[in-house]
């Protein structure tokens, strides 16, 4: 097959490489020059991908994969075109189509006659997106009719960055299409470029699973992503009141999931990523009445501000002229991910109580952590406060004698020792140890964040 991808970022482009490595020609698309130029180069525009530097390094040699920035050439006399760029959020938390359609536009200009060529999405969207907006424009710009002259599916993409590659083999690969005919021929395509491994636990084969339309299809991904900000907003619920009762939430949770009909998640002091904290507010544009996703969703943006207060309240009630670390710049552990990571809110609501604050995480070079307005840490040098953001495994080792200073310790992830710290206050969420101002307030959102950072 002959398949363009339009989209070459932490997801787009490992997908990309897998088409190129199931044998097919595969023509990448991406606004960004220098990432097509990186691409023809071989070399992997982004860190922290598992395979991703030799399987593309190979697709490329082999001329398997190219990459332009003129998507409408790389459409043009495809047998396929896959579409993954981001739905963003708008300041009022509402989603920001832009990419998606100038993408669609550019696929549209690229369509012909007669190649009846299959287009799919697999951006997550708000449920109807592919069929109520996507489709006319692709009929409108390319004067073509969808079912006649070409069809059009939704897939979700269902992998967390780090390991895509081997989350393409490991979960169920979802269509629905416009048409039974739209979905046969997404099933059909993603088999050709797809393995994947057996799966006892399910009870049918692994492998691409039809569903009954697009809007299934749509609905699958914003339901099980708005399930994990749900479940994450009642442990950290679980977590404020186990405090509360000197009670270890991680004891209990631990004790709980040991029945396979409990799965409660763990909690912590943001949610970051590009799916948990902004698909809640995709699936919230079309259901104004989900009042449980809404008040999860607020639920988890109040934490960072109630574990701010909670350093605030150990350090003799104010963190005015303190120095404060933040540990970790990712927004989940051992995984090089800034964007929409909970750190940049985080930082923001400590600076706003005074506090002057340096940045540490082992993935990221100063350098790099200056081109995110973030102030690198010196080694070495002292602080007053110290507040765990990212579980990143080089953390679980750290003593006092790495923080230096430091009395008062919000460990936000619970990854810390504190054996290791016998002269330090440390405070875990959910252990019973918070202060106790922080301990009595509640969880309802006493400040709105702020428009969130969608750093590339």
């Amino acid at each position: 097959m002959k398949i363009a991808v339009v989209g070459l970022g932490r997801v787009g482009l490992p997908l990309a490489v897998q088409c190129a490595r199931a044998g097919h020609e595969v023509h990448g698309a991406d606004l960004d020059p220098v990432v097509v130029d990186r691409v023809c180069q071989g070399v992997a525009p982004f860190d922290g991908e598992a395979m991703l530097e030799d399987y593309l390094a190979d697709a490329v040699a082999s001329s398997r994969l190219t990459a332009t920035v003129d998507t409408s050439s790389a459409v043009l006399g495809c047998d396929v075109v896959l579409i993954i760029v981001p739905v963003r959020l708008d300041s009022r938390n509402e989603p920001d189509f832009s990419l998606v359609d100038l993408a669609t536009t550019e696929t549209a200009r690229g369509l012909r006659k007669g190649h009846h060529t299959l287009v799919i999405y697999e951006t997550t969207f708000p449920i109807g997106t592919t069929r109520e907006r996507c489709t006319p424009q692709l009929e409108s710009i390319s004067g073509l009719t969808v079912e006649e002259d070409f069809h059009v599916a939704y897939s979700p993409e269902r992998v967390l960055v780090g390991r895509v590659f081997a989350d393409l083999r490991r979960y169920p690969k979802l269509v629905g299409g416009l048409s039974a005919a739209g979905t046969a021929r997404a099933r059909d395509f993603y088999e050709r470029v797809l393995t994947f491994d057996t799966r006892k636990d399910l009870t049918r084969p692994n492998g691409v699973w039809e569903l009954a339309s697009a809007e299934a299809a749509e609905m699958a991904k914003l339901a099980e992503t708005t399930y994990r900000d749900v479940n994450i907003a009642l442990a950290n619920q679980l977590a404020v009141h186990a405090e509360a009762r000197g009670v270890d939430i991680h004891e209990v949770i631990y004790a709980c999931n040991s029945q396979p009909y409990s799965k409660i998640h763990t909690p912590g002091i943001t949610v970051g990523g590009h799916c948990i904290p902004v698909y809640p507010h995709l699936y919230l544009w079309t259901d104004q009445n989900a009042g449980l996703v809404r008040l999860s969703r607020e639920i988890n943006a109040h934490m960072p501000a109630r574990m701010v207060q909670v350093a605030a309240d150990a350090s003799d009630g104010s963190l005015e002229g303190k120095h404060v670390l933040v540990l970790g710049v990712s927004y989940r552990g051992d995984v090089k991910e800034p964007t929409f990571s909970g750190v940049f809110h985080l930082v923001d609501l400590l600076q706003r109580h005074g506090a002057s604050v340096t940045v540490s995480d082992p993935l990221f070079s100063d350098a790099e952590l200056r081109d995110l307005e973030l102030k690198p840490h010196p080694r070495g040098e002292h602080v007053d406060v110290v507040v765990v953001h990212t579980d990143h495994t080089a953390f679980r080792s750290l003593g006092a004698q790495d923080l230096l200073g430091a009395t008062v310790i919000v460990d936000g992830r619970n990854v810390l020792d504190p054996a290791l710290f016998p002269e330090q206050h440390v405070l875990a969420l959910g252990q019973g140890t918070a202060a106790s101002s922080a301990r009595s307030a509640s969880l309802e959102v006493q400040m709105r964040p702020g428009k969130a950072r969608q750093r590339k």
